[in-house]
């Protein structure tokens, strides 16, 4: 008897082991923890590190990254990706440069028309992945070279000045010593973990990627919601373009040049899938400031430039390391069980 009971009570151990390691918070813990090891490091080796001011400069590079990476973890959970985001971002900065300094259309006009043709370019991401079922890693690969080009040609391969006061606030200005861009973010974060956590849509979402199919049959309009997360995708890679060019007051074609890699980098690192149905948006924004911290510290102790993304790739590679050692003691602890 009293070996079934202390049976049942090992087997009832293993269960909640097992739920506690597949659980996020854990990752999310882990995240926190990595990022505050990180700051302690920096911290003992540069005495500027944790000044306002470097809190400040950290908190104005925040916000690019940060509303793409909403976008990306939304598609990455629905099972996709989305390569397209760095010239997604170049092109909503040249057509509203373009609308503003050569059709004479007022830039607040402008801007918008400049993030509706985002709008669209995600709307095509999406048809073609959700309708005409072309691999999501091929449809934004072909866009991701498409769009670029088409900056380049909209632009004739110039950059454009952007000298308006009012456009340059978002990028440059603060609001009580806050970065706009990052109280933009923020808020962007909050609305998306309302949806992504309190909606049906959110949970529908997670529901497509863990299985499209088993999600049709449950009655769930999967092509609908992919056609959404993607058009999102390209309407925050757009907003995002626009605060790159209010930085630096103008528009290029070349802006953005590897967004799209430093995004995915600050999703996956934060917890989420790259095979879809796991993530959250807290660990994105952790995922996030780990990434933009790091960038900082390597700076402020003066590591070559040669080596920072040697460690950024490192503690990428770590993270999703440790999240694959966590999957496979999930495993073995059910098997057991």
């Amino acid at each position: 008897m009293d070996g079934t009971v202390t049976g049942e009570r090992s087997r009832s151990q293993r269960l909640r082991l097992a739920a506690l390691l597949k659980g996020e918070r854990l990752t999310t813990l882990n995240l926190f923890a990595t990022f505050l090891i990180i700051c302690i490091i920096f911290a003992s080796q540069s005495q500027y590190f944790l000044t306002l001011d470097n809190f400040l400069n950290v908190g104005r590079t925040l916000g690019v990254v940060g509303i793409v990476s909403i976008g990306m973890t939304m598609v990455l959970i629905s099972g996709g990706v989305d390569l397209s985001v760095g010239s997604v971002a170049a092109l909503s900065g040249v057509v509203t440069s373009i609308l503003w300094l050569q059709a004479g259309i007022p830039l607040g006009i402008a801007t918008v028309l400049g993030l509706a043709a985002c709008v669209l370019v995600g709307f095509i991401n999406g048809y073609l992945v959700a309708v005409v079922r072309i691999n999501p890693l091929i449809t934004t690969l072909a866009s991701f070279s498409i769009v670029r080009g088409l900056a380049f040609v909209l632009s004739n391969g110039q950059t454009n000045q952007l000298a308006n006061p009012a456009f340059q606030f978002l990028g440059r200005g603060e609001v009580a010593g806050i970065p706009a861009s990052l109280l933009l973010m923020m808020f962007l974060f909050l609305a998306a973990f309302i949806v992504m956590h309190f909606t049906q849509f959110g949970r529908n979402l997670y529901a497509i990627g863990g299985s499209a199919e088993a999600s049709r049959l449950a009655g769930i309009a999967v092509r609908r919601h992919l056609l959404i997360v993607y058009t999102l995708s390209g309407l925050l890679s757009g907003l995002a373009g626009i605060v790159i060019a209010s930085q630096l007051a103008s528009s290029a074609p070349r802006a953005a040049v590897g967004l799209e890699f430093t995004v995915i980098a600050a999703v996956v690192l934060g917890g989420t899938s790259l095979s879809g149905g796991k993530g959250t948006l807290i660990g994105t924004l952790v995922g996030v400031f780990i990434l933009r911290v790091l960038d900082n510290g390597l700076v402020q102790t003066r590591v070559s430039s040669f080596y920072q993304d040697v460690v950024s790739g490192s503690v990428l590679l770590l993270a999703v390391g440790f999240d694959q050692i966590r999957q496979k003691l999930v495993t073995t602890v059910k098997d057991r069980s």
